[in-house]
């Protein structure tokens, strides 16, 4: 799995469909509609790679809540908060 991604990689001719209306809005508005778009692209990407990392790792993290729920964390006594 790609963790990120290179923010000054060439960028890449695209076809996209979009509303018709809300692409004219945009324009007339003076919106970037391809940064947009990317912005857009790059928060989807984000959340698809975290939502897979916790599906990945979902064993290891049930298995260290079970352990701290058992046995608390090693600080327990240590805190003063």
């Amino acid at each position: 799995m790609i963790a990120t991604f290179r923010a000054h990689a060439p960028k890449k001719a695209v076809n996209v469909s979009l509303n018709s209306d809300l692409l004219q809005i945009g324009k007339d508005l003076g919106l970037n509609i391809s940064a947009l778009a990317e912005a857009a692209l790059a928060q989807a990407v984000k959340e698809a790679l975290a939502q897979a990392w916790l599906r990945e790792n979902a064993d290891g993290i049930q298995a260290y809540n079970e352990h701290v729920e058992s046995h608390a964390v090693f600080s327990d006594g240590l805190r003063s908060f």
